[in-house]
């Protein structure tokens, strides 16, 4: 092996490999503590905001009542898409998935901005906040046009998460399923060099614009092994159905070799996401409150059987974000091709503030590769092939 190579360290899927230094986000997978800028995650979901932590993650501090008040502001003034924008999602073909659609909307709303290519920290703010505020629009609205319904309009009463809610069936949520989701969308806001928080730090790495980070980051997001995931675990509990069928259905999963979504994590491999923890009784003090405890049930069901099966091969498992997240979203009775997207709307949070630490401190981002194929070949003219 030559000595260039010799000397470099190789990890598949670069397992374990620092890629990079941030200061917004803490993961300590062995003590099983995540937190945002020195927050603890579990203290900013039960006291604080998604619009709280958003401004947590872009502007590195908690912000004082006036800072708050301007920023929720600002958001309310860019809820309001450009009427080309509404006028290109009524054209995406209904069967059109809405994570496409969202990285198709995303990428035209660069179209519509005159600072584009500004990467000062005052442009990618001021675009973070229209980013964030435009996402939940441009998903309800695809949502109700795909329906064969008439996009509904914010409320300016409304936070981002009620209104989301509010704009997919016209109904104003209670207030404690305003706080689940919220609490929902806090927890997914960020988790530092995840695949798609990476790729946007690839894409602003070469001083390309917000937009375009955001776009790549979506596009990765989307994956089943990233954010697509939560779609998958509501669609497995479909399927199962009822509690009872639990065990018979995961045991025929994993005698055709499938894994069960909603379990494992790269960076939790030995405990549980902390951000399960909550969600799970998130999922069962919402499935009570709405009478409506199967999604809960089924997925007691299916955690205790998938982790006493990894306990007996001395493998622990146990589940991530993605697991509890899907039966709450069905309690809240949310479509679940709309899973991901949420996934998207509430780590753009996160994306941004990545994107604009990257445009901060700047390198462009490039690893090398262990080459494994052929070596010293001699050409062989086209003749004699």
């Amino acid at each position: 092996m030559p000595e260039a190579e010799a000397t470099t360290s190789f990890k598949a899927g670069l397992d374990g490999i620092i890629a990079g230094e941030s200061a917004i986000c803490l993961i300590d997978g062995e003590n099983r503590r995540l937190s945002y800028r020195g927050y603890n995650v579990a203290d900013l979901a039960e006291k604080s905001s998604f619009e709280e932590t958003s401004y947590l993650l872009l502007k590195g501090k908690l912000p004082s009542s006036a800072e708050l008040e301007q920023f929720k502001a600002e958001l309310l003034k860019a809820r309001y898409i450009p009427s080309q924008i509404l006028a290109m999602i009524a054209l995406v073909p209904p069967h059109t998935h809405p994570m496409d659609m969202l990285r198709t909307l995303i990428s035209a709303l660069s179209q519509h901005d005159p600072d584009v290519a500004d990467n000062s920290e005052t442009a990618n703010f001021r675009k973070a906040t229209l980013l964030l505020a435009q996402a939940p629009v441009i998903v309800a609205a695809y949502h109700r046009l795909r329906n064969g319904l008439q996009p509904i309009p914010p409320l300016k009463k409304l936070n981002l998460a009620s209104n989301f809610l509010y704009m997919l069936s016209g109904e104003e949520p209670d207030e404690y399923s305003q706080k689940v989701f919220d609490t929902c969308m806090i927890l997914h806001a960020d988790h530092c060099f995840n695949a798609s928080t990476f790729t946007a730090r690839v894409t602003a790495a070469t001083l390309s614009d917000m937009h375009s980070a955001i776009t790549a980051a979506i596009g990765a997001l989307k994956g089943p092994l990233h954010g697509g995931a939560n779609q998958e675990v509501i669609d497995v509990l479909t399927q199962i159905g009822t509690a009872v069928n639990a065990v018979p259905f995961i045991d025929k999963m994993f005698a055709e070799g499938k894994k069960v979504p909603g379990f494992g994590h790269r960076v939790y491999r030995n405990c549980e996401d902390p951000r399960a923890t909550i969600l799970r009784m998130a999922s069962k003090q919402l499935g009570e409150k709405e009478n409506d405890t199967k999604w809960y049930e089924i997925s007691q069901e299916v955690e205790k059987y998938v982790i006493s099966k990894a306990q007996e091969k001395g493998k622990p498992i146990y589940p991530n974000v993605d697991f509890y997240s899907a039966s709450t979203y069905q309690v809240l009775k949310i479509d679940h091709e709309l899973f991901t997207p949420i996934f998207a709307m509430s780590r753009l949070a996160g994306w941004c503030a990545h994107v604009m630490e990257q445009h901060a401190n700047n390198r462009l981002i490039r690893p090398q590769a262990h080459y494994i194929g052929e070596r010293d070949l001699n050409y062989i003219g086209l003749s004699k092939r």
